[in-house]
């Protein structure tokens, strides 16, 4: 069922469930979250359950304040206090070393961790009235588009899921993921922040997986190569080749969806076009909601602009790459 998340009452509920061991999907800045208790396996497992995501594929553990993370991990670098401080709350996720002994599961059976500290008022409210660390990854079944709505939410899991609605999410893809755990900052998933601003932020390059040298990188969550995928087939192409293949089916085009800045020519009534935003923080904020509706109108084919080069579209061209990618 979905419950307003500015209700006390509601967020009440959702935070009696979790200590019972139970799931709830919510809001946060970035996608809706599929939240339990972090320090209970037995109620993470219950994500994985949903899911259908393989339990070696770790989880991210919201928390409500930095000082919680003393709670689950053993050894913070200084520059990965550097990143907390400036950037939380907000759409980043650091990985720490593991507290032995504590949310096993959520970190996948690794002896490293992934934390955030989300910005959105419906998640601190939650995670304050927990009082506990939340496992939650995108609340939606594996390696499908994430959720921006409630009701994206209530159309993967059915009314039964208690969702606390707090609106359409407005960075509209996950967190940034920065490896603190190798004695240098890696980016292992870009998100809405760009190379620069972590590295403003942490007082030191932040390295990408192909630059750092050393030891592998932990598994972290949504860089499976294959992620974030519609059900229908997704194209990444430039704007004359798009062109081109409409020209070339014409009138007969059909269960087609193009999303593109370019304008576009189109023949045939049959085919869904959307303009891309110019902007990539608005092109990131409708990503996955503009997946979803075309899924919706039950085309089988979504041609989509590659994104512009720059690194203020680096989150956007990585989960348009997952979503492509066969």
């Amino acid at each position: 069922m979905i419950r307003d998340g500015k209700d006390a009452a509601a967020i009440a509920e959702a935070a009696r469930l979790i200590r019972a061991g139970g799931l709830v999907g919510f809001a946060t800045e970035t996608v809706y979250g599929l939240g339990a208790d972090a320090s209970s396996d037995a109620a993470v497992a219950g994500i994985f359950a949903a899911k259908g995501r393989p339990s070696d594929h770790p989880l991210i553990v919201h928390v409500a304040e930095p000082a919680q993370v003393a709670d689950y991990a053993a050894d913070i670098p200084l520059f990965a206090e550097r990143l907390m401080t400036a950037l939380w709350p907000g759409p980043l996720t650091v990985i720490l070393k593991r507290q032995p002994g504590v949310a096993a599961a959520a970190a996948g059976g690794q002896d490293s961790i992934g934390l955030r500290c989300p910005a959105h008022p419906v998640a601190q409210a939650l995670l304050k009235a927990c009082g506990t660390g939340v496992a939650a990854p995108s609340a939606n079944r594996f390696g499908r588009v994430s959720p921006t709505t409630a009701r994206h939410v209530a159309d993967e899991f059915g009314d039964d899921l208690l969702v606390l609605d707090g609106g359409s999410c407005e960075v509209g893809i996950e967190s940034s993921i920065v490896d603190c755990t190798r004695g240098r900052p890696v980016l292992l998933r870009p998100g809405v922040f760009t190379r620069a601003q972590l590295d403003a932020a942490c007082g030191e390059p932040v390295l990408s997986n192909e630059e750092f040298l050393g030891d592998a990188a932990p598994r972290a969550s949504g860089t499976l190569d294959s992620h974030y995928a519609p059900a229908a087939r997704v194209r990444l192409m430039d704007a004359a080749a798009i062109q081109a293949a409409l020209d070339l089916l014409g009138a007969d085009a059909a269960h087609i969806a193009v999303y593109a800045r370019s304008i576009m020519r189109i023949k045939s009534d049959k085919v869904i076009y959307r303009r891309m935003p110019d902007d990539a923080l608005a092109a990131a904020q409708q990503l996955f909601a503009v997946l979803r509706a075309f899924d919706a109108q039950g085309v089988k084919l979504i041609w989509i602009e590659h994104p512009p080069p720059g690194p203020a579209w680096d989150g956007v061209r990585d989960r348009l790459g997952r979503a492509a990618a066969d």
